[in-house]
């Protein structure tokens, strides 16, 4: 037994979980490697092969490093919990006018309960991943997530979801390197080609970036029921027809198949009504919005007031605003201190102070006073 303790990796075959898996390795843990399969590609009707997390060359890639370096290693399916719940999230949320993120849905309330679950199965002290983003312990006892030193490939947005039960336990090693480091890593541990290979940045049960067509084959009869819809400007005129509410998002700009001699973008959808909202990108811009199903990291409540960094995208840098919480509904008012532009219902809202993650949750509207 290892005095460092024993941890689960969770491994995708890609480079950043592989390292992941051999930088604890050497540094004296004891390694279980576990790669899961999420989704099964042939039955969503794509075109293409499988491609990036669950595939078999991905599966082989991480077995192999496993049995290389003398750990073992498992395959765990999860499909069946993971269909249920992410995709059936997926499609209801975009039935319902709202751009889902089904990443952070997944990482929240399946993978990693999933790899507990099996940690605890198999006696690990630990669970890890390759994300990149720090996980410390506060003066308050509480486990914090904050930003990677890198800050180009940050994922701390991804992991608002996670509870105080799973972070106790997580352990994130590469939230101190520069990708740049992780690719010499693996240049060093003796696998040159994973070095070189590319990430992918595709959902992994869409992995033909088709969402529109993921749903008309997941939901029978939609594109018959949601056709031929209205385009309308902020004053409720009509402006043209649409191919279905579910087929756009807030922020869109292109694909609208409709033209006025300047950039229009979909600043508002409604699924009573089957109406998407055009506007110029001025309309886009909100200096509020309410947030639900909220989970705090940091601090155990936000007090009314409290300054925090909003990011309400993955590539946003974050504006400043109050946060005020409506208790006790888990949700809050967020009003920013300039117009924040496309806020978008569905999406997550991350709130840091500094590069710490206070918490985060689902956007549910923007509003402009």
């Amino acid at each position: 037994m290892s005095a460092k303790g024993k941890v689960l990796v969770a491994m995708s075959g890609g480079i950043d979980s592989t390292v992941t898996a051999l930088m604890l390795n050497e540094q004296g843990y004891e390694v279980i490697g576990i790669t899961m399969k999420t989704w099964d590609y042939s039955s969503s009707g794509g075109s293409k092969k499988e491609t990036g997390c669950c595939n078999l060359d991905s599966f082989n890639d991480a077995r192999m490093a496993a049995v290389q370096h003398g750990f073992a290693h498992f395959i765990l399916d999860i499909r069946e919990e993971f269909g249920d719940f992410v995709i059936d999230n997926f499609v209801d949320e975009y039935l319902s006018g709202r751009t889902p993120n089904p990443c952070v849905l997944c990482n929240t309330h399946i993978k990693w309960r999933a790899l507990l679950k099996r940690a605890d199965a198999l006696g690990c002290d630990y669970i890890a991943t390759g994300h990149y983003a720090k996980i410390r312990q506060h003066e308050n006892d509480r486990f914090v997530v904050s930003k990677a030193v890198d800050e180009t490939k940050d994922q701390s947005y991804v992991l608002w979801g996670l509870q105080q039960d799973l972070l106790s336990r997580t352990l994130l090693p590469l939230g101190g390197y520069r990708k740049t480091e992780i690719r010499q890593m693996a240049m060093d541990f003796g696998y040159p080609e994973l070095a070189k290979k590319s990430e992918s940045y595709e959902i992994c049960f869409v992995p033909d970036n088709d969402y529109r067509g993921f749903l008309k084959r997941r939901v029978e009869g939609l594109e018959q029921r949601v056709n031929d819809g209205n385009f309308v400007d902020k004053h409720g005129l009509i402006l043209g027809k649409h191919k279905g509410y579910p087929f756009y998002t807030v922020g869109q700009r292109k694909g609208l198949d409709i033209t006025f001699g300047k950039p229009v973008f979909v600043t508002k959808i409604d699924a009573d009504t089957n109406t998407v909202m055009l506007g110029n990108e001025e309309d886009l811009e909100r200096n509020e919005m309410t947030v639900g199903n909220l989970n705090l990291i940091k601090y155990d409540s936000v007090t009314p007031g409290m300054e925090a960094a909003t990011k309400i995208r993955y590539k946003d840098k974050g504006t400043l605003s109050n946060l005020y919480p409506f208790e006790p509904t888990h949700t809050l008012s967020v009003r920013f201190y300039e117009n924040a532009k496309g806020i978008t219902p569905g999406q997550s809202a991350v709130f840091y102070e500094g590069d710490d993650v206070i918490g985060g949750g689902i956007i549910q509207s923007g509003i402009q006073s």
